[in-house]
């Protein structure tokens, strides 16, 4: 008989017991700072679910001094666009308010951010950006800075290919490390999309950071998410050991009209640019992966079930061997025991994407669905074959994430719940390094299958030429 799903109200009106034995808290890391790692999923960092407060529901950081920043890059990423929710500058005068400085806004396309800088000044948060300053490099600005405009924040939204390296023009964070030591970092993710060889580097940049102790979050905002908090408070809570995670993404590639995004040697292909959010929360959950156990398979451009009708960019113009697979599939071990599998698809129409992650443990089930638009979990527990289901109203993991990095630079909780940073950037390096491992398996599969059909092909004409 299938299973039928009973609904709950809202996260807010679920009652949820404490054991008296043990708290959520005491399985928690003691460094709130994002410099640290462990590599325990038990032991990973997170926020108890009702302490993420809805941004039209929270106050301004109190005080009455400048909190100074610097945007760079200045993307979608950082002032919006028509194509999602992400706009970090939004979020930053919501928690800011008057108190927002943005000193310095840098890209090498000055006329773009001096557009959009024009239009925050044109607009009710105008205090914040009245005084910005454009320049085309970090460098370039710190030689143009006064002491009043040195930043006590530095966010980094420019695109993955210019960084996560230490190659020139490519090392945005070494360049901060070096002019700005100590100052906090808010990376975007992926950390890089450069070639894999580079992938040491990142390390070598993570422990960089580390050893310089600032405050550095990178930007995987699905592990704030309100029903992320609740899935892993789930776990703690009942003592519960990840038997496997199950991770689906299913992009509307009708709606993805960017062409470096259909090119592999510009966007590192799919699994690296997009499918990076559900690797790294299928880490988060799973812990650390055995990446020698890495399997893949994809489903590529030139096989027949690999066309795509309403593809919006002209694919001739990429190279074949560039072009991005149809769907990836990948299987892995956790060196907890524990196996993982992601399957990333670029099959649907429209603009709606399916995404769901299913993580399992003995006698639970806790599946999280539409965590981009409307997320909502069911969660099945032992004694009970039907799934409640939660849902989680208003929910920005955008503010949350942006929310608990400024909470801590300003230092203001002394309750070490209150706010923690749940994606540090050795964190994000171990993320990169899974979804090159998927990319690369994926390659090695579909070269050992083209090598065996061109053998087959050879062997059979040999045989008629025989006859």
């Amino acid at each position: 008989m299938a299973s039928t799903r009973r609904l709950s109200s809202t996260l807010e009106m679920t009652s949820t017991k404490q054991p008296a034995s043990r708290r959520g808290s005491e399985r928690r890391p003691a460094d709130r700072r994002g410099s640290g790692y462990s590599s325990g999923p038990s032991r990973r960092p997170s926020i108890d679910p009702s302490r993420l407060i809805p941004m039209d529901k929270t106050t301004h950081v109190g005080g009455t001094n400048d909190f100074n920043v610097v945007f760079i890059g200045a993307g979608n990423i950082m002032f919006g666009s028509d194509e999602g929710p992400w706009n970090h500058s939004f979020r930053f005068e919501h928690k800011l308010g008057l108190r927002l400085k943005v000193v310095a806004l840098i890209d090498p396309a000055i006329e773009r951010a001096t557009a959009v800088l024009q239009k925050k000044c044109d607009s009710f948060v105008v205090s914040a950006y009245q005084a910005t300053r454009v320049f085309k490099t970090l460098e370039d600005f710190v030689k143009n800075m006064s002491s009043k405009d040195r930043p006590r924040a530095i966010v980094v939204g420019s695109p993955p290919m210019f960084r996560g390296t230490l190659q020139p023009g490519r090392d945005i964070e070494m360049q901060i490390l070096k002019y700005f030591p100590g100052v906090a970092i808010f990376m975007e993710k992926p950390i890089a999309t450069g070639p894999k060889h580079e992938l040491e580097e990142s390390f070598q940049i993570a422990k960089a950071i580390s050893d310089s102790k600032a405050i550095c979050s990178v930007g995987y905002m699905l592990r704030y998410l309100k029903a992320v908090q609740k899935m892993k408070q789930i776990i703690e809570e009942n003592e519960l050991t990840v038997m496997v995670t199950i991770a689906r993404y299913a992009c509307a590639y009708e709606s993805i009209a960017k062409p470096d995004w259909w090119d592999k040697s510009k966007s590192a292909g799919p699994v690296i640019e997009q499918g990076t959010h559900f690797c790294d929360l299928s880490r988060y959950f799973g812990g650390e992966v055995d990446i020698a156990s890495v399997t893949a398979h994809s489903l590529d451009w030139d096989e027949n079930a690999g066309h795509l009708s309403k593809v919006r960019i002209d694919e001739s113009k990429i190279a074949p061997e560039n072009r991005i697979p149809r769907v990836t599939a990948a299987t892995w071990k956790y060196d907890s025991g524990a196996v993982g599998s992601f399957i990333h698809t670029a099959t649907l129409q429209g603009h709606n994407y399916s995404c769901e992650l299913e993580v399992h443990a003995d006698g639970y089930s806790l599946k999280l669905v539409n965590p981009y638009v409307q997320p909502m979990l069911y969660v099945r527990r032992p004694g009970d074959d039907h799934e409640q289901m939660y849902t989680f109203p208003d929910d920005d993991p955008f503010f949350s994430e942006v929310s608990n990095w400024i909470d801590i630079i300003e230092d203001i909780e002394e309750d070490p719940e209150a706010a923690q940073i749940l994606s540090s950037y050795e964190d994000a390096c171990r993320t990169y390094e899974l979804t090159w491992a998927i990319r690369e398996a994926s390659e090695r599969s579909r070269a050992n299958r083209l090598a065996a059909s061109k053998a087959a092909a050879t062997v059979f004409e040999e045989e008629g030429e025989a006859e």
